[in-house]
Order: structure tokens, then sequence, then C-alpha cells
């Protein structure tokens, strides 16, 4: 596993100290073993190196690498499992990486960490990490080393982001492949505390083997608990039976769900063929409970999204227009068989950005913006929930990947997205001259090119692909667009208040005419990093400094001088200083 992780990610004891510091640390975490020899390496670093400094790191680099290797190595069956990890994790984070603002070292910064990392876990498993939920672009945000997970349970990684903020240095692409990969790990691992639940909850001990079977509606109890969050009850046997016998009796999502449970346990074991023995009935201990269990947790969100899939199809028959907004009165009136009724309240709409009011007076919903909204988040666990997928990650991720820099021209990002398409979309097509115009007027703004990952684009995507990409609304609090804020207040129109509201839009209204009436001026660039204020203190050591060094080159010119006057025996004056 060492030598393929340093062919693949140049491992180095060149590498600068604190680089490897965030290195070593999130791998640390990512092993979740106190080993001795590794604990000793990473002491000798640490009591080495004074407060906020690395300054012993160099010294221990080689005791700690060495004991990392081992520390691997004992941790992980299978040394290319690790390397496959990190592989992916490159494979999909690359071009947003390189398409982010860089500092002075080729480094991004805390912001554009936040922007990778929340786009990295909405992409791959519709997770909304707890401390990097949406921005509501706004500057004030918060930032990865703030994630409440990496708080309670990887405190050194922690202190390395926020020593690499603090000295303005940035995270390189094998850090941020580091920090994501221990992120994920973490969460998945947080599964295991579940999952023994479910064992008790089914009268079975984590300790005992279980047959198929009893492995089967083990795995259908995590499923249920995980899906019920923080509502399950985690202590009654006879609740949790009866809510499954229920379930299956009336549930219409109860059959996919056991279908999902179902193909991850022959999955594992079509997987593990090679090590069991094919004489001797099959029995399934903890750790392969944990195994397939790890599988439904990262695959829980793109399994799901289906029912998304399914909800937005339902949204699009209302939208006659083709705009991706549906007139308010229609959202409430879905007939009694209808799959999906829509009972948000107008208030909960409005807050979280899905309520367009027009000059007009009518109110619509914006399909993107309620599907991305905290309402449809429908699994959660103490560090992350799970929602529908982001649709504009991909078709953003498509731009990156031919950009590959923060901006690009008005007329590349037009060709781009002439060809770019999605569900909804065909290409090529023939944008609306108002796109082309509101295009270059964000150049104008900003030295003729366009900022990809600014909210005036974000704006523009929005308008070029209504149905994926949500309207960059900016929020006046940005925790109204995490699910637990929504957890203790009402956002259900009952149906009588909902028959109420269709009467009284019983006049249809006319969708808006043009997109500019839905278009705001400001800008936020999310990705970039707010230039920092520098005291009058750090102002005068700087001069200082640049003073002293003044001095010295002066020094070292007048000494040359004498040196060349004694050469042609001239006397010379002794030096001042």
């Amino acid at each position: 596993w060492a030598q393929a992780l340093s062919k693949k990610y140049r491992w180095s004891v060149r590498t600068s100290a604190r680089s490897t510091w965030i290195y070593l640390a999130a791998y640390f975490q990512l092993a979740m073993v106190s080993l001795p020899s590794f604990v000793l390496a990473v002491s000798v670093a640490v009591a080495s190196a004074a407060p906020g400094s690395f300054r012993g790191h160099a010294v221990a680099v080689e005791e700690v690498k060495e004991s990392l290797q081992q520390t691997m190595q004992a941790m992980l069956q299978g040394q290319g499992s690790m390397s496959k990890q990190l592989e992916d994790i490159e494979k999909s984070i690359w071009q947003t990486y390189q398409s982010l603002p860089k500092n002075e070292a080729g480094h991004i910064g805390s912001r554009a960490v936040r922007y990778l990392v929340h786009n990295y876990f909405a992409k791959e498993h519709g997770w909304l990490i707890k401390g990097l939920e949406p921005h509501g672009h706004q500057d004030n945000m918060s930032e990865v080393h703030e994630v409440s997970i990496l708080q309670d349970k990887a405190p050194l990684l922690v202190e390395s982001l926020l020593e690499a903020r603090r000295s303005d240095r940035g995270l390189s692409l094998t850090d941020a492949v580091a920090m994501i990969a221990t992120l994920e790990r973490l969460i998945v691992d947080e599964a295991s505390t579940l999952l023994r639940v479910a064992y008790t909850l089914n009268s079975f001990s984590s300790t005992q083997e279980l047959q198929e079977s009893e492995l089967h509606e083990v795995l259908t109890s995590y499923l249920v608990l995980f899906e019920m969050g923080q509502k399950a009850n985690l202590n009654s046997k006879d609740v949790h039976r009866a809510l499954k016998s229920r379930a299956a009796s009336v549930s219409h999502n109860w059959p996919f769900l056991v279908e999902f449970e179902y193909d991850a346990l022959h999955n594992y074991l079509f997987a593990s063929k090679n090590k069991r023995n094919p004489f001797v009935r099959e029995s399934f201990a903890f750790e392969d409970a944990l195994r397939i269990v790890e599988t439904l947790a990262g695959g829980y969100g793109k399994w799901q999204n289906a029912e998304c899939q399914q909800m937005k199809s339902e949204l699009m028959d209302m939208d006659e227009e083709g705009k991706g907004i549906i007139p308010l009165h229609k959202f409430y009136s879905q007939p009694e068989n209808a799959d999906y009724h829509f009972t948000e309240s107008q208030e909960y709409l409005d807050k979280v950005g899905a309520l367009q009011q027009t000059e007009r007076g009518n109110a619509y919903v914006r399909i993107a913006n309620y599907m991305t909204g905290p309402s449809n988040c429908i699994a959660s666990s103490s560090y992350y929930s799970v929602c529908c997928l982001n649709e504009c990650e991909v078709l953003m991720n498509e731009l990156e990947s031919h950009v590959l820099a923060p901006s690009a021209s008005p007329e590349r990002l037009l060709g781009l997205a002439r060809n770019l398409s999605s569900a909804t979309v065909d290409a090529p097509r023939q944008l609306p001259n108002v796109m082309e115009e509101k295009l270059h007027a964000i150049a104008a703004r900003h030295d003729g090119e366009v900022p990809l990952h600014g909210r005036l684009f974000a704006q523009w995507m929005h308008h070029a692909f209504p149905h994926e990409c949500p309207y960059p609304h900016i929020a006046e609090d940005t925790s109204i667009l995490t699910p637990t804020h929504w957890m203790d207040q009402k956002i259900v129109v009952s149906k009588t208040e909902r028959e109420e509201l269709v009467e009284l839009s019983s006049e249809t209204p006319k969708a808006p005419e043009d997109l500019v009436l839905d278009w705001s001026e400001e800008e936020v660039l999310a990705a970039h990093q707010t230039p920092k204020s520098k005291s009058f203190l750090s102002r005068s050591l700087r001069f200082v400094m640049q003073l002293g060094l003044l001095l010295g080159l002066l020094r070292m010119v007048l000494g040359n001088w004498q040196l060349l006057g004694f050469s042609r025996g001239k006397k010379t004056a002794d030096l001042p200083f």
C-alpha cells in the first residue's frame, strides 16, 4: 500500500512541512488506531514543536512515515483498497480542483476547500455534511475545520487545517484527497453504532454468527433506523418490529428498500466468493455485516435519488411553460390519487429560495430549488443528512473539465453551454440573446472573464438549465437551509389551507414573459479568498524587515566598493555600520 501511495501521490520527505503534516494528520485519523509506534512518532513531532509552529516536524517525518506505513498495512486488509479509494476521490475532484482559484503556492484556500468538499459529497453520495451546509451565497460562511465530525473525531486534522489557514498555505490536491478520504471514512464508520442497535433490536448479539435470513432482518432494520434519523426509537424491540411490519404492509417503498438491501448483501457475497467455503453453510460475522452496511451507507444517496426523480417528473408535468417554475396554486392542487402531495408552506418556500414573486404579484415555485431544499432530505445521522442529488453539480463539473481555470471568457462559456445537455435539455441548441447579454455583463464586472464559482454565473446557469440548477437565493440566515432548522417548526400546510390557497388563485396567472424579470445583480465569489486586512503591527514588522534587508544590501555594496578601493591603493573611510 505504501509503495502504491508513493507512486500515486509522490510521497516525499521533501514535501513542505505543513503539507506533509496535513497528509499525515489525515491518514493518522483515517487509520483510527493507536499503535504505540505511531503515537510515539506523532508525539515526538508535536512535543518538539512550539504551539502554532512545526519546528520539530522535519526530524520526526521519517519516524512518522515508517510508522504510518506499518499502521496502514496492518489496518487495510487488501493493500489495494485504500489506493482504489484515493484514486476514485482524485478522479472525482481533479477537474474541480483545477478550476478553483489558487494562491501563490498553487494551492486552494479555505473557501475553495469548502466548495470542493461540499461538491464531492453532494455529487457522490447526496450527503449534506453538518457544518458544510449551503452557504446561502453569503460572504460569511463556515469552513471545513468547523465540521462537527472532524472536531469530534479528528482533532489532529482540524489543527492541521487551522494551521494551513493561518499560514495562508492552502491545500494541495494531495491534501484535499487525503482530507476527503478521512471525512468519508469517519462518516461511514459511524454506521457501526447504528448497526449494533439493529442487532439488539432483532435480539442478536454482535458477537454471534448470523444466517443469511437473520442478516437480512438486521440490515433492513439498519435502513429503517437510518431513514428515520433522530426520530427512530432505538430501545424498544416491540415498537421496532411493529414499525417494520406496518411498513412492509402499507409502504409502496418497502419492496425497493428490501431490494436495495438484498442487492448489497449478494454483491458482497459475489465479491468475497473466493474467500468463502462453498461446502459450508453461509454464516456472517459482525465484520461482514459492517462491510455491507458501509456499502449501504455510501450508496444510499444515489439509490434514493430515483424517488427524487419521480417527484421531479410530477413537478415538471405542471410546468407548462418549461421554464422551471410552477404556479403556486398548481403546486398545492395535486389530485387525491397523485403519488405526491406537496404541502410545504409559503413561508418555507420563500425562505429556502423556492418561491418566486413576480412584479405582477404572481407566485411560483422554482422546481430546482424545491428539489434541493431541506424538506427533501429524507435520512439523517448525527453528522450528515441524505438529500436529493443536485443535478447542477454534474453540469458544473462538465464545464470545469473543459475550462480547468477559475474563469473563462463569455464566448467560450457560451460555446460550451450550447453543447451541454441534461436530462431536460438537448444539445446543441441556440441560447436566447438575453442570455448572451447577461454573460457579457458578468464578464464586464470581472475584467472580461466570468468567474465560474460566482453567484452571477450560478444565476445564469439557473436560467440556462432551469430544471437542474437552483436559483442562487441570498439567504438571510444560512441555518434555514439545513434540515435541523425545520425539525421543530411547522412547514406543512393542512389540506384545508391548501384548498383555500387554490381558491384564492382560481384565476390562472400568466408566467413571466422574460428571464430578465428574475435577475439580481448581487455578486458573491464563494470560492475566492477574502483578502485579509493587515494589522499595524504586521505592517510595521514588514517595514522593519524590508529596511533591514535594504541596509544589508547597502552594506554589501559598500563593502565591495571598499575592497575595490583597497585594491587600487586608495585610503577609504570606515563604514558607519
